[in-house]
């Protein structure tokens, strides 16, 4: 007993840190239109929907412009998931250590707690992921908003409104690195220029913490054989991950938005700055009504379903108890 404790944190680490980067390399491209299309302003919409933005990105990126900012989300998400459903597990372990039975409310503890601790790394990876994505969105804002110059003809009665196009080379998204964004805000606002928008980030992860752990947890236990057999097939763990996280990802995507919004730090032409939470959600019911709140919520699922059914598999089926030696590896039964 003592070894599986001491050995079992380090293999929960393993596990998320593979789940994490597993997930991200196969939605990362969603995510990035979920991105965009939250940042878009109405009546500036470059992009229709999520495959259109994806069509558009491609063409004037390339296939690697899919891919902006997967390099941080990959370097961090290890160390975030792993943070994330490690805690999950350590809280809901001392929530039960009297022996009874988790109840619901104990669950969603745990889950607000695993919620908190992971915003240490979840913020500044959004923060400069975030930049990343969203340089080709203003790029191409940037190539699609004419200037418009008004001229009087000589001896008419009336002005003549004629717009004349820029002919100047358009503009190109701008290569800038992680590296660069993450030394220019130390430089510039100190160490928490790299956690701006963490109210913001708290308020989303802790709700989606609270609704993702309890469902799953439930979902999953409706796979299990039987009380004598509590294993569960890995199918069934990746479908309770993606029905729990779509639903969890949904629900909290008001918050996203918000959050979005606060860390993109630079903007567009005419598009509003933010001066926290408040204000944020103030402006955005004023100029663009309720309905902005769930810009990018179906892309959100998308990214967010395949991501934590991924993750539950690798965490249940026990990648990182196998790669220990500890336990034997069954694809079959988590």
């Amino acid at each position: 007993m003592a070894q599986q404790q001491k050995i079992s944190l380090p293999a929960k680490l393993i596990n998320g840190g593979i789940a994490g980067m597993v997930g991200v390399t196969c939605v990362f491209p969603i995510d990035l239109a979920k991105t965009r299309l939250q940042n878009q302003r109405s009546g500036q919409q470059l992009y229709k929907n999520m495959m259109d933005c994806l069509i558009k990105t491609v063409k004037s990126e390339g296939y690697f412009g899919m891919y902006r900012g997967a390099a941080v989300n990959l370097t961090l998400v290890t160390p975030e998931k792993a943070i994330k459903l490690a805690a999950n597990d350590f809280f809901r372990h001392q929530l039960s250590r009297d022996g009874g039975k988790l109840t619901v409310i104990k669950e969603m503890l745990a889950g607000c707690c695993a919620g908190m601790c992971q915003v240490i790394i979840t913020t500044p990876m959004e923060m400069l992921k975030i930049q990343l994505q969203d340089a080709g969105r203003l790029a191409a804002q940037q190539r699609m908003v004419p200037s418009v110059v008004t001229t009087l003809k000589m001896g008419g009665t009336s002005a003549v409104l004629s717009r004349s196009y820029n002919t100047n080379p358009a503009p190109q998204v701008m290569r800038v690195s992680a590296t660069q964004i993450t030394r220019e805000l130390l430089r510039t606002k100190g160490v928490t220029g790299l956690y701006r928008g963490l109210g913001a980030t708290l308020m989303r992860d802790i709700p989606f913490s609270v609704v993702y752990f309890p469902l799953f947890a439930h979902l999953h236990q409706l796979g299990q054989r039987s009380s004598e057999d509590p294993s569960v097939p890995f199918y069934w763990s990746f479908m309770s991950g993606c029905l729990a996280g779509s639903i969890a990802a949904v629900t909290v995507s008001p918050c996203d938005v918000v959050k979005t919004r606060l860390q993109s730090l630079k903007k567009g032409a005419n598009e509003e700055t933010y001066n926290g939470v408040v204000d944020c959600v103030r402006k955005i019911l004023r100029k663009e009504g309720p309905g902005a709140f769930l810009k990018g919520a179906s892309c959100r699922a998308l990214v967010i379903a395949p991501l934590f059914g991924i993750a539950q598999v690798v965490y249940f089926v026990g990648v990182g108890e196998f790669l220990l030696g500890y336990t034997p590896y069954n694809i079959y039964s988590a």
